[in-house]
Order: structure tokens, then C-alpha cells, then sequence
């Protein structure tokens, strides 16, 4: 979600829009204000304790409310709210009523989604996505599939759904040597597997472990980019180690910390698989940026990775997220070299329709639109 909003903001701002990115201060030596690029600028809002866990963000919500209100009337105002995330939902949905202009809102993740992929939220949170939505003048979505969550879920009119669809920054995420790469990231050269993202059971990271474990060829190495996030972060790095000791994977398995996400354009081309075993994803922002790099991708065919990944073509979907069903196509992919190629030029083919400019384009068109619509009222 933070490499979305922060290369949206930078495409709408080159578009010529004036854009105030407000969020909540984690740190007391915090700027109040940053300049992060001509036309963008980053407010960070004192709310509640720094130290605050996610679980208590939603009890300091209205007064960051209160405080980006605040700001955006010593601004001069604004002419659309967008809120990424729900607890920014319910703050742009008080500061909506407020001020009186229209708000958007883009979920990223939903809770309802969630609780059907075993991921249960607090029921608070989706009774809170439910009031957002119903006084959103748009929602935007990602991909077909994050439209019908939107609709059978939650209720929402198709009539106000938008459809946004993320970029990749091609300058960035392109092919490049693979060798070079994995003397750069300081890897050995052999099959690589790659798993990027957050350690917690949503995204899969056992499944990549015990997947890996299964696979045919003993001589491809794992390497997970990231660490433990939310509250079973950590039961899932446990299950990730205890898959590792039971296939026998310690010499084969590497963990690096999260890296700056323009670094990861170089992990991505020091693989030769990406693996994505994610139990929903609204879109699958990883997927993309590998495809990108000319990398396969081996993903769960679930949301927004059903459109990103084409079966066959650009690399592989598995139904239902069985770790055997992972390997047999990873082991497919390193055992035959010219489907491989293929995979990745079709993959690198694939990734060129995605840019954030389009992206932004679209968004101005979607502000300029709801300028002139009746706006929502709950």
C-alpha cells in the first residue's frame, strides 16, 4: 500500500494536480510537513502515542480527523478526499460530511475477503468498511474480482465503482542480467526461488516453505525478502521454520530483511521463479513487479493474481494453494529451459500494459467526473 500511494501521488502530481498525503506520526523526530516532490506534499499528523499497535489505530481516528480537517482548511481546502485503507475510509468519511466534497476510497485489503480465506478481522472494521462504502462516491477497484467482492459483500452500487488499476515503474522493475544480479544481492548462482512480502498466514510464506521442500530439484535455493507482520507473524515464521527442518531445507533457505522497494528490482532478477501462495490478494502488486523483471510467476489463483498471471503463458495458477501443486510447476519451470524463456518473455510482454501514469490518468478523470455528480449522502 505504501508503494502505491507514493507512486500514485508522484504520477498525479505530474499531471499537474496539487497533492497533501496525510498520515499519522510514528516518531516524535518527525518533520510536520515533508516536500516529497514539486506538487506532493506529506503531513504527519500527531494522534495518540507513537508506539500505538494496529489494533488501536481505530480509537485515535477522530482525532486525526480533527487534525487533517484542520490542515486542509489552513490549505485553502480540497477538491476530493481519497482514502486508502479503511481507517482512513473513516476518517475521510467524517471529514467528507465536514467539508462537504467528494470522497473515494480504495480498500486494499477487505475484511469480509479475509474472513472467507481464514483471516478474521475484528467485526468492527467491516461494519466500518460497510459505512464508508455507503457514503463513498467512488470505490475504486483493482481488478474484476475485487468489484464482485465490492458488490456481493458489501452491497456496493456497480454504478460507483471505479476501476483503478496499479502500474509498475518500468524504469525501475526490467530485465537485466542474472548473474550480475546475484552477485549484487550477494546470492549464490544457482535455481533460485523468491518469495517478497509480509511473513503472516495471508500471504503464504509456509506454503512457499513446504512447497520448496517438495520439489524435485535439490539444488534450487529459497530466498524470502521480509519479516514478521501482525499479530501471527510470528506463529507463521514458526510454521516457515518447522517446514524448512522437515524437508531438510537449512542450507538451501535464506532470509533477508525487508529492502527499499527500488531494490527489489534486483531480487527479482536474480530468480528465476517468483512465488506468490497468497490466500487472496485484491491485486498482487508482486506479481506484477516480477513479471516485470522477466521473471515466471507461480501464484494462488485467487483476485487480483487470476488477471495478472496468465496459466501457461506468463507462468502458472494453482487452485486451492496445495503446496505439491506449487512445486510440480516450479519443477516444470527449472527443468525445461525453453519454457522458461518463454514464460519470462511473455511475463516481460505482459507488464508493459501496467503503468502508473495510466493509473493517475485515470483518477484525475474519476475527480473530474464526481466534480460534477450529485455527491453520496448516508
Amino acid at each position: 500500500m505504501n508503494v502505491y500511494i507514493r507512486e500514485l501521488v508522484g504520477h498525479l502530481a505530474h499531471t499537474g494536480a496539487m497533492v497533501h498525503v496525510y498520515v499519522r506520526a510514528w516518531h516524535p523526530d518527525l518533520p510536520a510537513e515533508v516536500l516529497l516532490e514539486p506538487g506532493v506534499r506529506v503531513v504527519h499528523i500527531p494522534a495518540g502515542p507513537y508506539d500505538l499497535e494496529k489494533e488501536q489505530l481505530y480509537d485515535i481516528v477522530d482525532e486525526f480527523a480533527d487534525k487533517v480537517e484542520a490542515d486542509i482548511v489552513d490549505q485553502g481546502g480540497v477538491d476530493v478526499l481519497h482514502a486508502n485503507y479503511w481507517l482512513s475510509g473513516v476518517a475521510g468519511h467524517r471529514i467528507k460530511h465536514r467539508l462537504d466534497v467528494p470522497l473515494v476510497t480504495t480498500f486494499h485489503t477487505l475484511a469480509r475477503v479475509k474472513a472467507e480465506t481464514g483471516d478474521h478481522e475484528p467485526e468492527r472494521r467491516a461494519q466500518a468498511e460497510a459505512q464508508v462504502i455507503a457514503c463513498s462516491d467512488a470505490v475504486t477497484a483493482s481488478c474484476v474480482a475485487e468489484a464482485h467482492w465490492l458488490e456481493r459483500l458489501y452491497g456496493t452500487p456497480a454504478e460507483r465503482i471505479s476501476y483503478v488499476v496499479p502500474g509498475v515503474e518500468h524504469a525501475i522493475f526490467s530485465p537485466g542480467a542474472q548473474f550480475a544480479a546475484r552477485e549484487a544481492v550477494g546470492i549464490e548462482d544457482r535455481p533460485t526461488v523468491l518469495f517478497v512480502g509480509r511473513i503472516q498466514p495471508l500471504k503464504g510464506v509456509a506454503v512457499a516453505a513446504e512447497a520448496f521442500g517438495r520439489m524435485n530439484n535439490k539444488d534450487a535455493q529459497l530466498v524470502i525478502v521480509g519479516g514478521p507482520s501482525g499479530r501471527e507473524g510470528d506463529q507463521e515464521l514458526a510454521r516457515v521454520k518447522q517446514a524448512i527442518a522437515a524437508y531438510g531445507l537449512e542450507d538451501r533457505v535464506r532470509f533477508e530483511k525487508p529492502v527499499p522497494h527500488h531494490l527489489l528490482s534486483s531480487w527479482y532478477r536474480a530468480a528465476d521463479i517468483c512465488i506468490v501462495p497468497s490466500r487472496s490478494e485484491s491485486f498482487g502488486l508482486v506479481a506484477l513487479e516480477a513479471a516485470a523483471c522477466g521473471t515466471p510467476v507461480v501464484a494462488s489463483s485467487v483476485g487480483g493474481l487470476r488477471t495478472l498471471v496468465d496459466h501457461g503463458k506468463t507462468g502458472f495458477l494453482v487452485a486451492g494453494r496445495d503446496p505439491a501443486v506449487f512445486a510440480t510447476y516450479m519443477d516444470q519451470i527449472f527443468s525445461h529451459p525453453m519454457l522458461a524463456a518463454e514464460l519470462a518473455m511473455a511475463s516481460f510482454e505482459r507488464a508493459q500494459s501496467y503503468r502508473w501514469s495510466t493509473t493517475a490518468l485515470h483518477l484525475r478523470d474519476l475527480y473530474s467526473q464526481l466534480a460534477v455528480r450529485q455527491p453520496v449522502n448516508c
